[in-house]
């Protein structure tokens, strides 16, 4: 596979000049953070030899180069998920790549469904830790590592967005983040055993991108968009149009505090 990331590196260069050493993944509702970036240049991820291309309705499909508070960012307006029929490995490909180009930080946003009573629908969360109901992972191939779940998000970050947040009087919950292959939303009886289960939301993303990120080395950061509430007694049938509505309310507090928090690092 070494040589497929080399090829797509090869390929990237030739428009994104020098190392990058922030990584963004731009899930569903952090889509207005590209109007934060300076100086773009962005790549069709459909040109980049060997790189997936998202078919998810709401993700770009572009790769972008750029300045955010004079910081150099790489950003994939748009991400890959499991139950587009990729492998976990397809859908990891650019963490790879990031790491030729130079990344050490790595900030990760999704949409996801609240479980925990106290979240409401457009509220921001802080990963602290995951569950994965996928069932497989990423890391097949890597030597054995006994990293526990909570290392996989960087306390440090962590600490230094939920600072940001206070200093910017933006509402920041804190919880654990489940992720199912998708692509239906639970059940009202599987929203009721994932609570169980410890988790605070349920989403179907990011936990393949930070199990690798973390192996490569990356000092990572989750943070998610709450768009809608799996809450089993109350539970309402979820429309598409109400998801992206809710991530574009809620989108400005995330851009906001994402560009903050790129100042401090």
């Amino acid at each position: 596979m070494f040589a497929a990331y080399k090829q797509a590196h090869e390929y990237i260069s030739k428009y994104f000049k020098d190392n990058h050493p922030i990584g963004i993944i731009l899930g569903t509702g952090l889509g207005g953070l590209v109007n934060e970036i300076k100086n773009q240049t962005n790549i069709d991820y459909g040109d980049i030899p060997n790189f997936p291309v998202s078919t998810v309705e709401t993700h770009h499909g572009k790769l972008i180069s750029g300045k955010i508070g004079g910081k150099k960012i790489i950003a994939m307006q748009g991400r890959f998920h499991f139950y587009e029929g990729y492998s976990h490995k397809q859908v990891t490909f650019p963490l790879y790549v990031m790491k030729l180009m130079g990344v050490k930080f790595l900030i990760v946003s999704n949409a996801c469904g609240a479980l925990n009573p106290q979240f409401r629908k457009t509220d921001l969360m802080l990963i602290t830790s995951h569950v994965n109901f996928h069932f497989t992972t990423p890391l097949m191939n890597f030597r054995y590592n006994a990293t526990p779940a909570s290392a996989f998000y960087s306390k440090r970050l962590i600490d230094l967005c939920s600072q940001t947040a206070l200093e910017n009087s933006i509402g920041l919950h804190k919880g654990v983040y489940l992720s199912v292959q998708g692509p239906n939303l639970e059940t009202r009886a599987e929203y009721a055993m994932v609570r169980k289960l410890g988790a605070d939301v349920v989403g179907m993303s990011t936990i393949p991108e930070v199990l690798v990120a973390r192996q490569l080395g990356f000092e990572t950061l989750g943070l998610s968009i709450i768009t809608d509430e799996g809450f089993p007694d109350t539970l309402k049938v979820a429309v598409l149009e109400e998801i992206v509505h809710a991530a574009g309310i809620a989108e400005p507090r995330l851009t906001k505090l994402t560009v903050k928090l790129i100042g401090k690092l």
